[in-house]
């Protein structure tokens, strides 16, 4: 009895080993001493196009920060880029390509966007698997020193 207990144990634990993740997996953003994992708000899981409901995490950051995106390795293999969004998530702004396999990214500065107040979206190369649907994993930013929407104003005369 021992013996197929220990058996049947073993083969559990190597049903584990190298398996596919049962769901999305994260990115992780690291953005001076901070450093969150951010899950996708879509991706493409087993064939098919899947949304989430999750709010992209936003942090402080000081101008001049270095932002560092680690994505899996499967995104990577894929191919992925980084879009840059308005502080609504609307419009775009730009967008850089990552070379196919490279798993970091850190070419990016808080201050290379010109809001104060941005988006930055890892977004996995669609391929042929979801039908043009892919992987997004958002999250915002904010720049010390710079306000959120409003409109400018004159400087008073004199």
């Amino acid at each position: 009895m021992r013996r197929t207990a220990g058996l049947a144990a073993g083969l559990l634990v190597l049903a584990g080993c190298g398996s596919e993740p049962s769901g999305p997996e994260e990115v992780v953003v690291t953005a001076g001493p901070q450093e969150v994992s951010v899950s996708p708000t879509q991706s493409c899981l087993d064939g098919e196009g899947q949304r989430y409901s999750t709010t992209p995490p936003i942090l402080e950051v000081s101008p001049g920060t270095t932002i560092r995106l680690t994505v899996p390795a499967s995104v990577a293999d894929n191919g992925w880029s980084v879009q840059v969004f308005d502080e609504e998530l609307e419009e775009q702004l730009g967008e850089v390509d990552v070379d196919r396999g490279q798993t970091v990214f850190d070419e990016i500065t808080s201050s290379d966007v010109v809001p104060p107040a941005f988006y930055l979206v890892v977004v996995e190369d669609a391929g042929d698997r979801c039908d043009g649907f892919s992987g997004a994993w958002p999250v915002g930013f904010l720049r010390a020193g710079g306000s959120t929407g409003g409109t400018a104003t004159a400087p008073p005369p004199g």
